[in-house]
This record gives C-alpha cells, structure tokens and sequence, in this order.
C-alpha cells in the first residue's frame, strides 16, 4: 500500500536541462561539506552521455537535512582526460565518466 503523502512531486512540466550530447561545464564551487562532485572535476568541461532515469533524490541535501525527497535531474557526463591532465598522451577518445545532478553543471560556450 503506497502513501501519497510522502510521493514526491515535480513542477508541472519540468524536464532535464540537458540531454546527451550537450557541451556542459560542471560548475566551480566549494560547499562547506561532503559533495559528490570531486575537487577536481569542478570548472572542467564535459559532454553529457545519458539523461538517467527516473530522476534521483537529491542525496546532497538529503545529507545536511534539507529538502526530504526533492529530486532532481541527474546525467552522466564525460570529461575528457585533457581537461584534467592536459598533458595526457592516450587516445582522445579516453575519459572519466560521472554521475552529476543538474545542480552541478552549466551551459558550455
């Protein structure tokens, strides 16, 4: 039996920022806390792979005791290994793959 009081609920036709293929830019911050989003990727370029689906609780405020069951749109991005060793010498195809919620990331010129 599900109880409709704890469903969580989206803006009336809210979609994904992005979808696969998209140039993005995972945003440079630094947040008081634990973030999933690794020092070291924050500023660098990025190509959206996959929109995942359905959308994930946003488990970053979740952690600080905010925003019980918000979700939010969540993607997997790839960074090629040039934007973080820019002297990388391997195949340019090569890349670090993450999951990202949409609050992490901004539209790339």
């Amino acid at each position: 039996m599900s109880d409709d009081r704890f469903a969580t609920v989206f803006p009336e036709g809210e979609r994904a920022a992005f979808k696969a293929g998209d140039r993005v830019r995972i945003a440079t911050r630094a947040p008081i806390g634990h973030y999933r989003v690794p020092t070291y990727l924050r500023g660098r370029a990025a190509v959206v792979e996959a929109v995942i689906e359905p959308a994930a609780v946003d488990n970053e405020a979740e952690g600080f005791g905010r925003d019980a069951g918000m979700k939010r749109h969540y993607y997997r991005v790839a960074v090629p290994m040039t934007e973080i060793w820019p002297d990388y010498a391997g195949s340019p195809r090569d890349g670090l793959y993450i999951e990202v919620f949409e609050t992490w990331l901004e539209e790339a010129p």
